[in-house]
């Protein structure tokens, strides 16, 4: 019997899942509730976070989120979509937004329950973005706009007030295109009529440039062309042509039956062959030339607009000596009350290594000492001989331990502070015992894009660029430095304007070709992370699954090929639903206990653990 949940929030969140389902009539649908970012993608609908209070702005905002998506996954027909959408940027947001308040618009009338869940919605996303304070129409967003004249228009309901004001603010200009919107109840339940008055609407606007071809002309000219092909196929094709071999049909016929065929032929034939070998060669050896190689390991299919402002940096190459002593100094009194705790967390940790490494015994020895555990055996029967232990040294098996730590700016202030100083720690403990430690860290070198989104922008904003911000992968301790020679360089995650984006598929992956091109015969990597990655301008332009599914590709290739144990700890948030070998936290005073119960769980020689291991490794 399964124990019931003390979250007073889950049986809502549990009924809302099931009623999106139905609502988007997608059995599968997969439903998470998370404080990412909300979206759909392959059959999984993120939805916003309710807490154990359940206030009527969190239950309003996740209902009004998940009947739009729901509204859109029944009503919406990619296909069409596809065929009608503009090439511009500005004509492709207008057109978007009014097949979403299309979809929205149907589902009200079809189910007015949804029209309340989804004002709230729109409520919330107005005074978010600052709507209300609108006052000069040049700065309204004509998408969002035209999105809300659709939606009043179609369902007669009134706008909550910030998106009230930003219509009113551009409506004249709005009702003077696209036949004034007066009939635009009746396209509803038609998705391709429905786009042509969308994009109709968007000419009148002034954007009938960034419109593309008619995609109905072309529907035109294609009839044509089949038509065409069919005539010149009739004319081309007469009752005594299958009788009548060409000159080459007729001479391999003959070599078939027996005859000799015509030798000035037969090298003809060969030369023409070998000249078609060659071509074909040469064409594979082009595409083989041309053909990048894949930027992941995980997933060839995994796209990166440019890595030309990507870096790899050493710590003490982001700021000079002085500023990293500062630094350094500032990290050591913020935290000197948790160093007392972290050292003796660290201090239990070396001496179950150094245990380890040191002593074992081996039983059943004709000498040695007296193995008083298995007397009870030649007391039940004096014919048993007596067994001998013998103590020895055991060969501790090289390790090192890859330590990569989320520098992302939800990690500032404390997060960050603490996995510093953990990180720190472990350094010198791990040093004492002869295990090798490197410290990482990963992040963006800008908000939104940087130099990479600059250039996309300059190319003309080419469709589905890939990861679209310029990577920065920092090395704070190396394997082989000595933990003194990288104390000051830990200091850096302090400085002040560091944190920015993650990427952590691209982290992790880079990580694991560090650890495996080491020579140790053990690899331990341990990441430290607060969610999920987050890149603005990756997302805004690409799947909002694309950095997800990334790093759940690593993640699957790493324990696959098991070369590397891999271990994760999230702070705040469940990082257990991408590994699964995973402890969550929800204090970060509690990140130097599990990342000393972690390392030492992986170095300890239980032989439940090791059978359990076993058994998982066994079922995978």
């Amino acid at each position: 019997m399964a124990k019931p949940s003390d979250n007073p929030a889950d049986p809502f969140k549990k009924a809302l899942a099931e009623t999106t389902k139905a609502m988007a009539n997608e059995p599968e649908l997969e439903v998470a509730f998370s404080v990412d970012p909300p979206g759909v993608s392959n059959r999984t609908m993120r939805l916003p976070q309710i807490t154990r209070r359940m206030t009527r702005e969190e239950v309003l905002l996740a209902r009004g989120t998940a009947d739009a998506y729901a509204l859109r996954l029944r009503y919406h027909d990619d296909a069409t979509h596809r065929r009608y959408a503009p090439r511009g940027e500005t004509a492709a947001q207008l057109f978007e937004a009014m097949e979403t308040a299309r979809c929205e618009a149907r589902g009200a009338r079809a189910m007015p329950g949804t029209a309340g869940n989804i004002d709230a919605r729109i409520a919330h996303e107005a005074l978010r973005l600052g709507y209300g304070e609108i006052t000069d129409p040049d700065k309204v967003p004509l998408a969002a706009a035209v999105g809300y004249l659709v939606r009043q228009r179609a369902t007669g309901r009134p706008l909550p007030a910030p998106a009230q004001n930003l219509l009113d603010l551009v409506r004249d200009r709005l009702e003077a295109t696209g036949g004034g919107f007066e009939d635009i109840g009746a396209l509803l339940d038609d998705q391709r009529a429905f786009a042509r008055f969308a994009r109709q609407v968007i000419e009148d606007l002034g954007f009938g440039e960034q419109l593309g071809d008619d995609p109905d002309t072309d529907d035109v000219e294609t009839e044509d062309e089949d038509e065409t092909d069919d005539s010149d196929g009739d004319s081309e094709e007469q009752p005594g042509d299958e009788s009548q071999p060409s000159g080459n049909q007729q001479m391999l016929q003959e070599a078939a039956m027996g005859g000799e065929p015509d030798p000035s032929f037969t090298e003809q034939v060969e030369a023409e062959i070998d000249a078609d070998a060659d071509e074909v060669e040469t064409d594979e050896a082009e595409v083989t030339e041309r053909a990048p190689p894949p930027h992941s390991e995980a997933d060839p299919e995994y796209r990166v607009y440019t890595t030309k402002f990507d870096e790899e940096v050493r710590a003490e190459d982001l700021a000079d000596p002085a500023e990293l002593d500062r630094l350094r100094l500032y990290l050591d009194q913020q935290l000197e009350p948790l160093k007392g705790a972290v050292a003796r967390l660290a201090n239990r940790l070396q001496r179950r290594l150094q245990a380890q490494q040191n002593r074992a015994w081996e039983f059943d020895r004709e000498e040695g000492t007296l193995d008083a555990g298995r007397l009870a055996r030649v007391v039940a029967n004096p014919m048993t001989p007596l067994s001998f232990k013998i103590e020895r040294d055991t060969e501790f098996r090289d390790t090192v331990v890859t330590l990569l730590i989320d520098n992302s700016g939800s990690m500032r202030g404390r997060p960050i502070s603490i996995a510093a100083i953990c990180a720190d720690v472990m350094a010198r403990t791990l040093e004492r015992c002869q295990v090798k430690v490197e410290i990482l860290g990963f992040t963006t070198r800008a908000w939104k894009g940087g130099q990479s989104r600059e250039a996309w922008l300059a190319e003309g904003r080419p469709p589905r660029p890939g990861r679209l911000n310029d990577l920065r992968h920092i090395i704070y301790k190396p394997a082989d430095a000595p933990w003194r020679r990288a104390r000051a360089s830990l200091g850096l995650m302090m400085k002040e304007g560091l944190l920015k984006e993650n990427i952590d598929g691209e982290a992790l992956e880079w990580a694991h070709r560090r650890l495996q091109n080491r020579p140790e015969s053990r690899r331990i990597l341990m990441v430290i992370s607060d969610g999920a990655p987050v890149d603005d301008s990756t997302l805004s332009v690409n799947p909002a699954t694309f950095l997800e599914k990334h790093l759940r590709d690593v993640i699957a290739m790493i324990e696959r090929r098991r070369a590397v144990e891999l271990i994760a700890i999230g702070i705040g948030h469940d990082v257990t639903r991408y590994y699964s070998r995973a402890v969550t936290i929800t204090d970060v005073e509690q990140l130097a206990g599990a990342m000393t119960e972690q390392l030492a769980a992986l170095f300890d020689n239980d032989p439940v653990r090791v059978t359990r291991t076993a058994r998982q490794r066994l079922r995978a």
